[in-house]
């Protein structure tokens, strides 16, 4: 059965036994995860990252960005969360996939080396807008 809906849960870890509909948040650890909302079964896991999943919270709804794209299953289900609605979006091609793949690799890649060659905060010169802001959290407390 596939679902039109799906209800977010904030958790502060994932449980053992996932229910069908139900978007598990963990905040703390930087994760979603669900099951299949084509009812396939297969646990969904969407690590939320700067480089992979986006969490977009507006009251009690939830959105998920880019697309879910469940290429290494079955299903091949590919479906977007909108403010706990699944719109399903059409198939795709493997050429498709092959390019959605390259570039999710690149830019994983681009984040790791740019990550990796910034200078620790205790380094970096403060910005003007930082350090404006540090002096008035001292003055407000």
């Amino acid at each position: 059965m596939r679902y039109t809906t799906i209800a977010p849960r904030f958790v502060e870890a994932i449980p053992d036994r996932l229910e069908d509909g139900v978007l598990y948040i963990s905040e703390r650890y930087g994760t979603a995860i669900h099951k299949c909302c084509c009812g396939c079964g297969e646990e969904v896991v969407t690590p939320l990252t700067p480089v992979d999943w986006r969490l977009h919270r507006r009251g009690d709804t939830v959105s998920l960005s880019p697309s879910i794209g469940n290429w290494n299953y079955a299903c091949r289900s590919h479906y977007w969360i909108r403010a706990n609605r699944v719109l399903w979006a059409g198939a795709i091609s493997e050429r498709e996939i092959a390019m959605v793949k390259a570039r999710d690799k690149a830019a994983i890649e681009a984040y790791v080396e740019a990550t990796n060659h910034r200078k620790p905060e205790s380094v970096q010169k403060p910005s003007w807008l930082t350090w404006v802001m540090q002096k008035i959290r001292r003055w407000f407390g």
